[in-house]
């Protein structure tokens, strides 16, 4: 039983590193959201194979179902001009090789331990509690709104500061389109909004 669950993580792994290099390196940025919902899937299979259920249905339930889908729908209805947005990113190659550097010193220091607090070191190396004393739910709970309540709600406005970028940066308004206009219906007046035509007697307009 045992091998078969080593058997599992090595192919769920092996596909979520493929799907998320190929979410880089994809031309297609459609492409690109299929191999980000495949990854995932892919970290979905993980959470199972760990005993975290709960964030295995949130992965498929709320990336996978809303946020990917939403994606996908979002480059395939937006007319962007890639090959146009990807001119003259070579001047940024500084700023994001330092960004980077950053991310894998965070990650090395992650994976390989921590360094600046024993003991929080230590409390993250025990075990959650067993499902009869403690769900897995209860105890995600316990520690991301006790422990990790300020970096959890730096995280959501992170991501709402990301979401309102992107919807600034792909905003386009293509002339000879009519839109509508909120302010210009409300300032509307009598001589504006209605015509007074006058109509000989007997006959239509």
């Amino acid at each position: 039983m045992l091998g078969l669950q080593a058997l599992f993580f090595y192919i769920f792994a092996l596909i979520a590193v493929g799907a998320a290099l190929m979410v880089v390196f994809s031309r297609n940025p459609v492409h690109s959201v299929l191999f980000l919902i495949l990854t995932f899937v892919s970290a979905a299979g993980l959470f199972l194979l760990t005993g975290a259920e709960f964030l295995a249905l949130i992965l498929i339930v709320v990336y996978v179902g809303a946020v990917a889908v939403l994606f996908l729908f979002v480059v395939m209805m937006l007319d962007v001009d890639f090959a146009k947005l990807k001119r003259g990113a070579l001047q940024y190659a500084p700023f994001g090789a330092i960004i980077g550097i950053v991310l894998l010193a965070e990650l090395i220091i992650a994976v390989t331990g921590n360094y600046y607090d024993p003991q929080l070191s230590v409390a993250t190396a025990m075990p959650t509690p067993p499902l009869a004393v403690m769900s897995n739910i209860e105890a995600l709970g316990a520690v991301l709104y006790t422990r990790y309540i300020l970096f959890f709600q730096l995280a959501g406005l992170i991501l709402f500061v990301a979401m309102i970028g992107a919807i600034v940066l792909t905003l386009r308004h293509k002339e000879g389109i009519r839109r509508q206009s909120i302010p210009a219906q409300v300032a509307r007046n009598p001589a504006t909004a209605i015509e007074i035509r006058k109509v000989e007697s007997g006959k239509g307009i």
